[in-house]
């Protein structure tokens, strides 16, 4: 049998299996076409053929952070609405978007009532953060707690709390929503501890910072973890309303409506209610 010729575009696709680079695998072909057809030039040629594995990247980061999230849906920045919230400072919110205090290494603290879109705000700066191919990693505090907890007992605590000290990004969401016992609080204190100035959390609370005391159950080390969060960090305290509320009373007022509508006679209208769940 005779020699099989490899082109040069064969080298190029095998270089790139070899160096593990499926994105810009896939997009590789049709940019050496529009090369051939005199559309592309040779810089921009490499800078798509780059950004195609960068993006493939940034995705799989992206989904990795969902999954290991379990949220049951993706929050972003533009599916939040500011017209329903007017105590937060929309160019405060637009500018942590852009991400300038992960470099920074600062701290994001959600502060207010149960509903008004802490935990949308938290998530959309987790996804934001994971399409620039940053690592990040989200959980409620007792979930936090929990892992920590189970790999005390399983004797893998220092590996663990490594894992989480490494996301560019971690969200601790629902800070004071249920009771943690003083083991727990020692974790999550230990936690926080070493993340301190070498990477960035974003904490959501139903509880002002008074209260955290309260839910550690020991004052002292409230204090100590409050100083470590806010000494480098920005704070929103949201105001306003609850958003699942506002649903509610439009489904109790629409529901209302249809009884009407069915004693006077008349088929009852179809409901409508908003579908984000916020907190």
């Amino acid at each position: 049998m005779g020699n099989i010729m490899h082109t040069p575009r064969d080298g190029i696709r095998s270089m790139l299996a070899d160096l593990k680079m499926p994105g810009s695998l896939e997009a590789v072909d049709a940019i050496l076409g529009e090369i051939d057809g005199g559309r592309l030039a040779a810089t921009e040629a490499i800078s798509r053929l780059l950004s195609a594995q960068i993006s493939l990247r940034n995705n799989r980061r992206l989904q990795a952070a969902m999954r290991s999230s379990r949220r049951p849906s993706v929050k972003t920045l533009e599916s939040f609405d500011f017209s329903f919230q007017p105590s937060i400072k929309r160019e405060q919110i637009e500018s942590l978007h852009e991400l300038n205090f992960l470099d920074r290494k600062e701290n994001v603290v959600l502060l207010g009532p149960p509903g008004v879109g802490k935990t949308h705000l938290a998530i959309s700066l987790a996804i934001a953060a994971a399409q620039r191919g940053r690592r990040v990693y989200y959980g409620t505090l007792i979930d936090l707690i929990t892992s920590l907890e189970e790999a005390q007992a399983a004797g893998q605590l220092t590996r663990r709390l490594a894992v989480l000290t490494h996301p560019s990004l971690l969200v601790v969401d629902e800070i004071g929503y249920l009771p943690i016992n003083h083991t727990g609080a020692v974790l999550f204190f230990q936690l926080m501890n070493r993340r301190y100035e070498r990477a960035s959390t974003v904490l959501t609370s139903n509880k002002g910072f008074e209260e955290w005391g309260e839910v550690l159950g020991d004052d002292v080390m409230a204090a100590a973890l409050i100083d470590r969060v806010l000494h480098h960090c920005h704070l929103v305290n949201i105001r306003g309303n609850s958003y699942r509320m506002r649903e509610h009373t439009a489904l109790h007022r629409a529901l209302q409506s249809d009884v009407q509508d069915s004693e006077a006679g008349r088929p009852p209208r179809r409901s409508r209610t908003g579908n984000g769940n916020r907190s």
